[in-house]
């Protein structure tokens, strides 16, 4: 979904970084595992590096399962109002794993990953985000083109 938004801020000339578990948690937080301790420092660092990005004026997508309500909140504090946009991606969980490439929720349901998100750790669905994207009656494009949409309502684009 991220990369689909990307791609269409891209098109419109919109200077973009994406953060998500594939370039954060190689590096910066390549020490941190998948406790509700080292979640919440993974959140709190992604808020961090994100207020740089928006400082430098570059929207940033930040594609990352943050399973506690408390932590997305944390996360809202770094931010201005109106910076911080919370998108619930909503996906019944089996489409999730009907859709899982890597093989990731056959691994959790087998016992191979502790701790994954639905299947062996919990999700506090957001209570009030700015978007509720449900991707199980929405074609990625249609999704994307939703989160365009809200920019522009909300004037950022």
């Amino acid at each position: 979904m991220a990369n689909e938004v990307e791609k269409q801020l891209y098109d419109r000339g919109i200077r973009t970084y994406i953060l998500d578990g594939d370039n954060i948690r190689l590096g910066l937080n390549k020490n941190l595992g998948f406790s509700a301790e080292d979640r919440k420092e993974n959140i709190r660092r992604i808020g961090e590096v994100s207020r740089l990005f928006v400082d430098a004026g570059v929207l940033v997508l930040s594609a990352f399962i943050s399973p506690y309500e408390a932590d997305r909140a944390m996360a809202r504090t770094m931010f201005d109002t109106g910076e911080f946009i919370e998108i619930y991606v909503n996906c019944a969980l089996e489409i999730c794993e009907q859709r899982d490439p890597k093989g990731l929720y056959k691994k959790a349901r087998n016992g191979e990953i502790k701790d994954f998100t639905g299947i062996s750790a919990p999700y506090e669905a957001p209570g009030s985000p700015e978007l509720n994207i449900e991707t199980g009656k929405y074609s990625l494009e249609e999704s994307a083109k939703r989160i365009i949409e809200y920019l522009i309502q909300k004037q950022i684009l």
